[in-house]
């Protein structure tokens, strides 16, 4: 069994490495991208370290691994961000020199297709962190969401207990980024209805695994980063979330059966279930078609789990998804779920 356990925090001052291990978006937007850098130096006192990548798109799954290799083996570098997600990230896993990495071990920020290296991470014994990429939550325009912001903060400089708390405000419908105006102004929120909870009459304390559903079903048809001893995962912290793919409320449920069917599902004694977002380009919902889509996805996370693991504390629309704002959670390090209690604290 792997041993895991948290890298080295970075100080202020440090060099961070800012890596496009899914997509070189930046290229393409470069003005949320810049912001993102600004914020890193100005906000957090970090100074970003770009790679041959990070702004090329199409580049090869090889060159972006080496990237991500160079970055961890670099003794200059203290901390690591992706600059955004992606859709193929699983073709660079197999390039990635986890022995070096290992020997190298590093804090990794990201989310979204980047579940990919999270969970080669925690294979690999490093504790990583599922949240916060330079374009999306530090590109954000005006200013960053103080939740988003103060998490963060916590989770690059400090170690111990963090406790988080539901957005009283959020937000998930996008603004181009190739519209200057875009930048003028914060995104519109709207208000938060808190945490729903299921089976909430224990306190589970585990190592946190999941994240992107469609990144974890791909993962699992692919046989990547799954530990073949399933007993890693037990009494442990299931997160899960959906992207701005927007999966049908099916899809949902049928990637948790499988999970089930494949033993997996059941070993968690706790699942944080990130707020569904329900607006893409692709799809504007209406705010009655957002609500019925995040209605029909939580019942289907419940009737997957009513079969497979009916006694597991459940929390739904806790912030870490692809909606604003964003809280940042340890992969593979502590959380406690506290059912009678109502609270979740990580250990950052």
């Amino acid at each position: 069994m792997t041993t895991i356990s948290y890298p080295p925090k970075p100080s202020p001052g440090d060099r961070i490495a800012v890596i496009s291990p899914g997509a070189g978006l930046p290229g393409l937007f470069p003005r949320p991208f810049e912001l993102g850098l600004e914020r890193l130096r100005k906000e957090f006192g970090l100074e970003p370290v770009e790679y041959p990548t990070t702004r090329t798109m199409g580049a090869s799954p090889q060159q972006r691994a080496a990237d991500v290799n160079a970055a961890f083996a670099d003794p200059d570098i203290k901390v690591i961000m992706a600059s955004i997600g992606g859709d193929d990230q699983i073709t660079v896993l197999p390039f990635l020199d986890r022995e070096l990495i290992r020997a190298n071990p590093k804090p990794f920020f990201g989310m979204s297709d980047n579940t990919n290296l999270l969970a080669f991470l925690s294979n690999t014994g490093i504790v990583g962190y599922h949240g916060a990429t330079v374009m999306v939550q530090l590109g954000r325009p005006v200013a960053m969401d103080e939740l988003t912001a103060e998490s963060l903060r916590a989770a690059l400089f400090t170690s111990g207990e963090y406790e988080l708390t539901p957005a009283e405000r959020w937000n998930d419908v996008n603004r181009d980024w190739a519209d200057p105006a875009t930048f003028d102004a914060e995104p519109e929120t709207r208000p938060g209805d808190g945490w729903t909870w299921v089976n909430p009459d224990r306190v589970i304390e585990g190592r946190s695994w999941g994240g992107c559903l469609e990144i974890l079903g791909w993962l699992l048809m692919a046989d990547r980063e799954i530990s073949r001893d399933l007993s890693v995962y037990d009494g442990g912290v299931l997160l899960l979330e959906t992207s701005e793919d927007m999966p049908s409320s099916a899809e949902v449920f049928r990637t948790l059966r499988n999970m089930g069917e494949r033993g997996l599902l059941q070993r968690f004694s706790a699942l944080l279930m990130g707020r569904a977002k329900t607006w893409s380009f692709e799809r504007p919902n209406s705010p009655e078609e957002a609500a019925r889509y995040a209605t029909e996805q939580r019942e289907a996370v419940l009737r997957a789990m009513r079969a497979y693991a009916p006694d597991t504390t459940i929390v739904f629309d806790v912030d870490f998804g692809h909606t604003d704002p964003q809280l940042v959670i340890p992969y593979g390090g502590l959380v406690r779920v506290d059912g009678p209690a109502r609270r979740i604290t990580v250990t950052y």
